[in-house]
């Protein structure tokens, strides 16, 4: 009976080791910089982040220096990503499930109308 138990938390400490790495990536993060046409940092553009599973969409108002940042991302989901300043839009970038970084960088740029 000692014997079976020992190997029963032997092998739950084997697992739980196994799984850490796992546990530890279950969320990514994306950052970047709002740029304009001569690569000046857009402050106050608005980034938009679409989750294509769900379709919900968050938003974040880029800082002082054009930066943006989302964290708490889903790494089994792709997200498209694009900035909008004063009626301007960038291209739609795709943060793909694929890509395994934990932290992702997409810099965006948003030419005058």
């Amino acid at each position: 009976m000692t014997r079976k138990l020992i190997a029963l938390c032997a092998a739950c400490m084997l697992l739980l080791v196994v799984s850490l790495p796992a546990m530890a990536q279950n969320t990514r993060s994306l950052q970047g910089q709002v740029v304009n046409g001569s690569e000046s940092p857009i402050k106050g553009a608005v980034v938009y982040l679409k989750n294509t599973k769900t379709l919900a969409i968050r938003s974040f108002i880029s800082d002082n220096s054009g930066n943006y940042r989302f964290t708490s991302l889903s790494p089994n989901v792709d997200y498209q990503v694009y900035a909008e300043f004063q009626g301007a839009k960038s291209d739609t970038k795709t943060l793909s499930s694929f890509d395994s970084r934990a932290s992702a960088t997409i810099n965006l740029k948003v030419n005058s109308k």
